[in-house]
């Protein structure tokens, strides 16, 4: 997208300062990182990153007006309600895809948002590796705001910990040793000094949730959540018996789980801006645009692009049994936009913003992108392709 810097990034690289790279980023936490992590960063103009966050600051202020909650009350399910939410959610995350208009200029698209934590440990550990082995230019920085590494960290964990002992903080997952973002879960240990825990590994009583930690019970007075429903409900049997969420307990959220449900792919079809995409919830559509092709269709919660039809028939709508769980969202053409030695990439860059409390609003601070040749972003699109894979930006200041 900046042709003098990338044409010169290309010139540098080599297989061994990359093999190196990543024989350091894997000695961190060995084994940790299952997901291919791509051979470059990604490099953005000013003019691009200024209309990325423009239009996050546009959805944010409908986030913020004051009928949105009643507005996303039916997004959460019945039953999945959980007590305790403050009001706004403590993280946002909104994800790109770079695509080209009329005139061949780079465009952001607006193609998913959460109301969820994202890699905000991982995205502080592995830019200072690949730092330390490439160059970046100078004049451009994946932390916004004039945040570096010590400031980014005293936020997140002015967010993730507030007043609260450390050790009384858990990261929330399902099995966390066995999730593909593990990585993620052991580097914001070792920043923030809280620890992921399992659901299953949770005691009740009364009010109060507990774990135990080399013989002793620990309280848990804030729960960091990366713990997803959707894989929750789907994995429930296997669990044995754990905690009933919806009950009201004596912790804290970092985020509140209904987040996850009001800032999501259920919200797009409220959000009317030249860089989101036209979005329909499926149970709204009073018939079948001709033009079907040019729309890809999603389940409103599932994760990692699990029921995505792209390729979508008269067939795939009449065979969805719950319309109102569904969406048609115009189809984005990512380009082709990052020249590699190999052929042309497709990037979606994710602007991960955190909400302190106290604050009317949230505030942006990392991002990460992802590289792709594939038909879709991810990494069973993308096997036995090179310079694919995870990666950050770095934004023109």
């Amino acid at each position: 997208m900046i042709p003098g810097i990338r044409s010169s990034y290309n010139e540098a690289f080599s297989e061994k300062t990359y093999q190196a790279f990543l024989s350091e980023l894997h000695s961190v936490y060995p084994g940790a990182i299952e997901f291919r992590v791509a051979e470059t960063p990604v490099f953005i103009p000013r003019g691009l990153g200024r209309e990325m966050i423009d239009t996050c600051t546009y959805i944010i202020d409908q986030i913020c007006a004051p009928d949105f909650i009643n507005k996303t009350h039916a997004a959460i399910p019945p039953g999945e309600r959980v007590p305790g939410d403050i009001g706004h959610p403590h993280f946002l995350a909104f994800d790109f895809g770079i695509c080209t208009n009329e005139s061949g200029q780079p465009v952001p698209r607006l193609i998913e948002m959460q109301g969820f934590p994202s890699l905000f440990g991982f995205q502080a550990m592995y830019p200072e590796i690949l730092a330390r082995h490439v160059r970046i230019p100078d004049g451009f920085s994946h932390y916004f705001g004039g945040l570096d590494k010590s400031s980014y960290l005293k936020i997140l964990k002015d967010v993730i910990v507030g007043d609260a002992d450390p050790e009384e903080v858990i990261l929330l997952e399902i099995d966390p040793d066995h999730q593909k973002t593990r990585v993620d879960f052991y580097a914001t240990r070792d920043y923030l000094g809280i620890r992921p825990v399992c659901i299953t590994k949770l005691i009740e009583e009364g009010d109060r949730l507990y774990y135990e930690h080399e013989g002793r019970r620990i309280r848990i007075r804030r729960i960091y959540n990366r713990l997803i429903f959707d894989e929750l409900n789907q994995r429930r049997a296997s669990l044995g018996n754990i905690p009933d969420l919806s009950i009201d307990r004596d912790v804290q959220w970092i985020t509140h789980p209904d987040w996850f449900y009001r800032i999501s792919k259920y919200t797009l079809p409220f959000i009317k801006h030249a860089c989101v995409p036209e979005t329909r919830f499926l149970s709204e559509l009073q018939w079948i645009p001709d033009n079907l092709a040019d729309f890809v269709l999603k389940p409103l919660f599932s994760f990692a692009g699990q029921g995505v039809v792209i390729d979508v028939t008269p067939e795939d709508i009449a065979a969805v049994e719950d319309p109102a769980h569904w969406i048609l969202q115009r189809k984005e053409t990512y380009a082709d936009i990052i020249a590699t030695p190999d052929g042309p990439a497709k990037v979606e860059v994710r602007l991960m913003y955190v909400w302190k409390e106290g604050d009317t609003r949230p505030t942006l601070v990392t991002n990460l992108a992802r590289i792709s040749k594939g038909k879709m972003v991810g990494v069973r699109y993308n096997q036995d392709k090179t310079w694919v894979g995870g990666s950050v930006a770095y934004f023109e200041i």
